[in-house]
């Protein structure tokens, strides 16, 4: 069975996603961020509201993925707060100055978010060597990464995906995100054979996610 998750950046996107069918929440704070760490309470009361599965962005600002001690530090509070909420995994990505995955900083934030899983974000599509970049994402013990390909969205990345997937072997879960809409989730499912597709269903430049977004995307999902 494919499965659907929505990239939610407040608590109401959260309820239409779970009322359109989604599988999966990924609950963020500031959008024209591209995604930052929401907010506790706000996380707090839409756990409360949700029955599906809940992943919470640990993103300590906007821009790029490299970061302070000061920053590594307030993600790994984040983690540990959050982790008193009855959320389901986390979505988090570091990278080098050189754009490569930072190994060790990355297995220390999945080690302490155990024994929840975590997905490596979109950070991802910044690397440079994206099948090396691969097999580091896999060391660290992420279940997940997020990714247009490496590309700026997932139709242009249609060939890189489907190579992850190939690559991957069932090894971690490659999930197409980014510019992914109902009208192109059946190309992405025939080239790609992923298992897992991420949209904001967000079709009217507004930061709510459209519930007949979410449903045409998850109707699209084949079995």
């Amino acid at each position: 069975m494919k499965k659907l998750e929505i990239a939610c950046f407040n608590p109401e996107s959260a309820l239409i996603a779970q009322q359109g069918g989604a599988d999966r929440v990924e609950l963020c704070d500031n959008i024209k961020e591209g995604g930052t760490t929401p907010d506790f309470e706000i996380t707090k009361q839409t756990r409360k509201n949700l029955d599906i599965d809940l992943y919470v962005m640990i993103r300590p600002r906007g821009g790029d993925f490299v970061y302070a001690e000061e920053e590594f530090q307030q993600m790994k509070n984040e983690i540990l707060q959050f982790k008193t909420l009855d959320i389901n995994g986390f979505v988090f990505g570091i990278l080098n100055a050189d754009k490569s995955i930072d190994v060790q900083r990355n297995s220390e934030l999945v080690e302490l978010a155990k024994p929840l899983p975590c997905t490596f974000h979109r950070a991802f599509d910044e690397v440079q060597d994206v099948f090396l970049s691969l097999e580091n994402v896999i060391q660290c013990g992420f279940s997940t990464i997020l990714t247009s390909g490496t590309m700026p969205n997932v139709a242009e990345g249609i060939t890189v995906l489907k190579q992850l997937v190939q690559k991957a072997s069932n090894r971690i879960v490659i999930m197409p995100g980014g510019g992914l809409r109902s009208t192109n989730i059946g190309l992405l499912q025939d080239q790609t054979n992923a298992g897992f597709y991420h949209s904001s269903a967000i079709t009217d430049g507004s930061e709510i996610a459209s519930i007949d977004e979410v449903r045409a995307l998850k109707s699209n999902l084949k079995e």
